[in-house]
């Protein structure tokens, strides 16, 4: 009880876990959740990312960690090994500024990097007015260039702050 009153109730925590196959809907639940870069189902699917996509990445060489807070999903990130990069990372609004974005990039930034050597890399919307350009340089990471559709490229070369 007195942990509680103090604000040490670790379930207040982020918490991360790596996802499986039985964690896809909760990814997209969280990934049309977002305020900023949001995109519907159906534009996501437009994309060619759907259900059965993500599954079979997480089965071929991609791995994805939920971040639970207070025992509830509060965000997801996604890594693709081939690629050395971070292909997705999304908190939902109501927990944000909880370091559940930290955690989860620190998550995708560990398993890359302990696949080898070489700088690894995201990509992010093209408005350099999105949160997202900031925590990233927050993070460690440098613009990199842009991809075709306008996205803005980083990169990173050594693991994040801790």
């Amino acid at each position: 009880m007195i942990g509680n009153a103090m604000g040490n109730d670790r379930s207040a925590f982020p918490h991360v876990r790596i996802a499986g196959r039985t964690d896809v809907e909760t990814l997209f639940r969280i990934r049309t959740g977002v305020r900023e870069n949001h995109q519907s189902r159906a534009e996501i699917a437009a994309l060619g990312i759907t259900p059965d996509s993500v599954a079979r990445m997480l089965d071929t060489g991609a791995r994805a960690w939920v971040c639970e807070i207070g025992g509830r999903p509060a965000g997801f990130s996604m890594a693709v090994a081939a690629e050395r990069t971070v292909f997705a990372l999304f908190v939902l609004p109501e927990h944000e500024g909880r370091g559940a974005g930290r955690a989860l990039l620190r998550a995708a930034e560990d398993w890359l990097f302990a696949l080898g050597d070489g700088p690894i890399q995201l990509t992010t919307g093209a408005d350099e007015a999105l949160r997202a350009h900031g925590f990233y340089r927050r993070m460690g990471w440098v613009p990199a260039g842009r991809e075709g559709n306008g996205e803005l490229r980083y990169a990173r070369r050594t693991p994040g702050p801790r």
